[in-house]
């Protein structure tokens, strides 16, 4: 049989049906408790993240115990140097992680793993991503999202057996959901797997296939068509990368990360047994989502190695360079950038690990947690890192290996840099994560209100919805009135020597004002509050601040009562919050006095031509060719650069 889709023939999905796709994908009902959930209601739950949650001893242990293995490993067998000149990570690198069980850290000892929790985890990819980020990026592309995350979460018993014990010691494994005409809007998803007999027929094209130029094993998300016995939908697959019909096209290169195995990936007629599909037919974004849910926590746990490599160098550096008399350390200019980084990186390890340790304890739900965690964190490590190569000034933006050739030490900075600017972008960009957790943050509205501000509801089931939200806002209100905020003696557990009770007196306060403010945006936007995407940015931002300032202050606490430099972090905890009072001020501001309005008549002035006559002067370098590849489904056409790593 044969199965094709012609560019004509792709998915021609309206605005609505786009969104109607992604909210089927969400999980609908919120089943447990939301530390961020209810501080976006503008309720702070302390209690739900305080006393901090600690490691199962016996956890704890198996992860101490393989960190100075995986330690004493990146120590003497990793050239991270060699890694980005050569742009490849060598082969007895990737088989001495094999055999350590790197592959296999959160794949449960049953099935061969280390069984690691998400805690140790992360701990284990900051130390392998400090030896070089391309490590990193290979471990976490095949545990946080590649086949072993689907499979503990919606796999079979026999699935599991069949595939975890591969994916711990021998084979790697690769996420497949992005083409190159589809990004964060898979309602146009256009790769299909037709139903034959036992099969599945796969045919498309995926763009930046991370790992899957090395990849044995694949995730695949592909279209199925409804039919008879078939609800269709996309759709979650295992498919072995040695398939007929499957061929690596290109191995990608970037700005950074040059050492990862990213590339595009052509399914022509590839049969994929039945019993390789991943839960239900039309389940293939939920499975996705949910595997980000703690997925997406990797990419912290690499922010926080370059927060704490960016404070080592920022120290030294600053330490040893003088300018007019003394270490420009002592300079403020300086100085204050220091402060930022030292504060940011205590910050940014207090939120991952509580959210780590929360993904591991599943009392609470962190989908919130998790998104605000990868927001929080790429934005402020690529602002770190860029403070840091403003510190070292010229050598910042000088390569290592220049610096190495002329005498100096070879301090990568700039390839940092590179390296970190990717984060902003993948496992959802900072803009798609605004919207992402904006829609949760009002879920409870919605759930209560929607059918109000839906134009397609009929007066009856306005009329309901007016009703239910009477009876919510009337109780829901009022509470965002007065709170322990406003009460001079809360929170005073957190008060020492330095005081970080004011600060957790400040969270209570500010997200019962956030809330106020979305409440207000609502009531005066109603349906067109959805395009009022800077607004809805901002407000995540306040967020993902308050959660940052709460985590800081928990952190702080639980190593003061473990006598782990306790003293230091609460004076690291408050010059955060301090820090972060200012931009939450500043983003509040930015809520009602911004140019957004005038923003758009810009850009349709660009996009028309208007202001065309403004570009004129240069010369485009840029090479010949069409904005977005052919991705038309057929044999291909191109050599097979598939390399598997044995």
């Amino acid at each position: 049989m044969s199965a094709s889709i012609t560019p004509s023939s792709r998915p021609a999905v309206t605005e609505r049906e786009a969104r109607e796709v992604a909210e089927a994908a969400r999980e609908q009902h919120w089943r447990k408790p939301s530390f961020a959930k209810e501080l976006f209601l503008g309720r702070f739950r302390l209690d739900l993240i305080h006393p901090h949650p600690l490691p199962d001893e016996e956890l704890a242990q198996r992860g101490e115990e393989f960190l100075a293995k995986l330690r004493d490993f990146v120590e003497t067998k990793v050239d991270g140097g060699l890694i980005e000149r050569e742009a490849k990570i060598p082969d007895e690198v990737i088989d001495g992680l094999k055999e350590l069980g790197a592959f296999g850290m959160k794949i449960d000892t049953k099935y061969g793993g280390l069984g690691l929790g998400q805690v140790y985890y992360n701990k284990a990819l900051s130390l392998a991503g400090s030896a070089s980020p391309a490590i990193g990026v290979l471990l976490s592309a095949h545990q946080s999202i590649g086949v072993p995350q689907p499979l503990k979460l919606f796999g079979t018993q026999e699935q599991r057996e069949r595939f975890l014990p591969r994916c711990a010691r021998t084979d790697i494994s690769a996420f497949l959901l992005t083409e190159p005409d589809v990004g964060s809007d898979p309602a146009r998803l256009a790769t299909t797997a037709i139903p034959d007999g036992d099969d599945y027929v796969l045919d498309g094209v995926k763009l930046w296939t991370t790992n899957g130029v090395v990849a044995d094993l694949l995730v695949v998300m592909a279209r199925v068509p409804k039919s008879e016995g078939h609800r269709g939908g996309i759709t979650a697959f295992v498919v072995e990368t040695n398939s007929p019909g499957v061929t690596v096209e290109n191995r990608n290169a970037f700005m950074g990360l040059r050492g990862i195995e990213n590339g595009v990936t052509r399914f022509h007629q590839v049969r994929v047994p039945a019993a390789n599909r991943v839960g239900e037919e039309g389940q293939g974004l939920k499975i996705a989502l949910t595997t980000l849910n703690t997925g997406r926590l990797s990419l912290p746990a690499s922010c926080v190695a370059a927060g704490k490599w960016c404070l080592k160098i920022a120290r030294e550096w600053s330490a040893a360079r003088e300018q007019w008399g003394k270490p420009v350390a002592h300079h403020e200019a300086v100085g204050s950038k220091i402060s930022f980084i030292a504060a940011t990186t205590f910050a940014l390890e207090a939120v991952t690990d509580l959210a780590s340790q929360m993904a591991d304890e599943d009392r609470n739900d962190i989908r919130i947690e998790g998104a605000l965690a990868k927001l929080y964190a790429s934005e402020m490590a690529w602002t770190m890192a860029d403070e840091l190569v403003q510190i070292r000034g010229g050598r910042g933006f000088e390569t290592a290996d220049s610096l190495r050739a002329r005498g100096e030490r070879g301090v990568p900075a700039e390839q940092l840099l590179r390296d970190l600017r990717i984060n902003r972008i993948f496992e959802g960009s900072t803009e798609i994560m605004h919207l992402l957790i904006a829609r949760e943050a009002v879920d409870a509205h919605l759930s209560v209100a929607g059918d109000l501000i839906d134009p397609e509801k009929s007066l009856g089931d306005k009329a309901r919805a007016g009703a239910n939200a009477g009876v919510f806002y009337a109780k829901w209100l009022p509470k965002l009135v007065a709170g322990p905020g406003q009460l001079p003696a809360s929170y005073g557990e957190f008060k020492r020597e330095v005081d970080l009770s004011g600060h957790l007196r400040y969270v209570e306060r500010t997200a019962r004002k956030l809330a106020r403010s979305t409440f207000y945006a609502m009531s005066r936007w109603q349906g067109r509050m959805e395009s009022k995407q800077g607004f809805l940015g901002r407000i995540v931002d306040i967020g993902a601040e308050l959660f940052a300032m709460s985590a800081s202050c928990v952190r702080a606490e639980l190593l003061r009562s473990q006598g782990d430099h306790g003293r230091e972090a609460y004076q690291l905890a408050d010059v955060f919050c301090r820090q972060a009072r200012i931009r939450i001020e500043e983003l509040f501001t930015r809520l009602w006095t911004n140019t957004d309005d005038l923003d758009r008549k810009v850009v349709k002035g660009v996009l028309s031509g208007t202001y065309e006559w403004l570009e004129q002067g240069i010369v485009d370098p840029s090479g010949e060719g069409p904005w977005i590849a052919d991705a038309t489904p057929g044999p291909s056409q191109r050599e097979n650069v598939h390399r598997p790593i044995r």
